[in-house]
């Protein structure tokens, strides 16, 4: 499977909360293709999925079981620790289908690290969407031309998808916190700058933003408040370097707890 990472980058670890990007498919998923994500740990984070299209099942460690399909978000609570898989929908199985999505990462506030890990399914009806001269923008997170996304977060957050037609262009406002752009499926002109298809465009701070799609275009703009430097090693995220040893040492001892009928997982690298 093609996965684009955007985040972290050597020149820039994060855009507001968000300290990982990745832009997955759009892939042809065939009855022989095993694309499954065993179970795996996380600490000190929040994962954010989203499908444009597809679907996939997440199971967690609290015993969740949820069907993650295209326009819904959910976010999983890592806290101080938690397992979850992301596999082919058993229905599935012998039919052809395609995956196509984003996952990210938001950095917990470091008082906030060592939560208790949770999951929030947030279908894809009650996302709040506007139609803006042809552009759809969907608010997936934080608030944005007056509409306010129902997900709950843990710092200020923002995360749209849009889709615009062939010359429209969107007028962002000023923002006092990080934000960036990324094009999904086309090219992107971010003011007088051409932003090519597969490019993450990090916003000039405290200034306004006009977005046009000369072709028509599919993109999401993220951001929020930075919440400082954090060490990521493999699905880890801590503001403290000992935590992530810990946590190594937790996943090779099998103590962060398993996911109710899985029997694999990912060994530690």
């Amino acid at each position: 499977m093609m996965v684009r990472r955007l985040l972290p980058a050597p020149s820039q670890q994060g855009v507001g909360p968000f300290v990982f990007f990745d832009h997955f498919g759009p892939i042809e998923v065939r009855p022989e293709n095993n694309f499954d994500v065993r179970p795996h740990p996380h600490i000190g984070l929040a994962t954010v999925t989203y499908l444009f299209e597809g679907v996939m099942v997440h199971r967690d460690s609290l015993g969740t079981t949820q069907r993650i399909e295209q326009g819904a978000i959910n976010w999983m609570t890592s806290g101080r620790g938690i397992v979850h898989s992301e596999r082919r929908p058993e229905d599935l199985r012998g039919r052809v289908f395609t995956n196509h999505g984003l996952q990210l990462w938001s950095a917990l506030p470091s008082e906030r690290e060592e939560v208790d890990p949770a999951f929030t399914h947030t279908p894809a009806n009650e996302i709040p969407a506007l139609a803006l001269d042809g552009t759809t923008v969907r608010v997936l997170i934080g608030s944005a031309f007056g509409l306010t996304s129902p997900v709950e977060t843990f710092a200020e957050s923002l995360y749209l998808d849009v889709t615009a037609p062939p010359g429209a262009t969107l007028e962002l406002e000023p923002a006092q916190f990080e934000r960036a752009v990324y094009c999904v499926n086309d090219v992107l002109v971010v003011d007088d700058l051409v932003v090519e298809l597969g490019t993450l465009a990090v916003l000039a701070p405290k200034a306004a933003a006009r977005l046009t799609a000369p072709n028509g275009a599919r993109y999401v703009v993220i951001g929020g408040e930075p919440l400082g430097r954090r060490h990521i090693w493999w699905n880890f995220v801590s503001s403290r370097k000992e935590r992530i040893e810990q946590a190594k040492s937790d996943w090779a001892a099998q103590r962060f707890g398993v996911i109710p009928g899985e029997t694999e997982c990912i060994p530690l690298p």
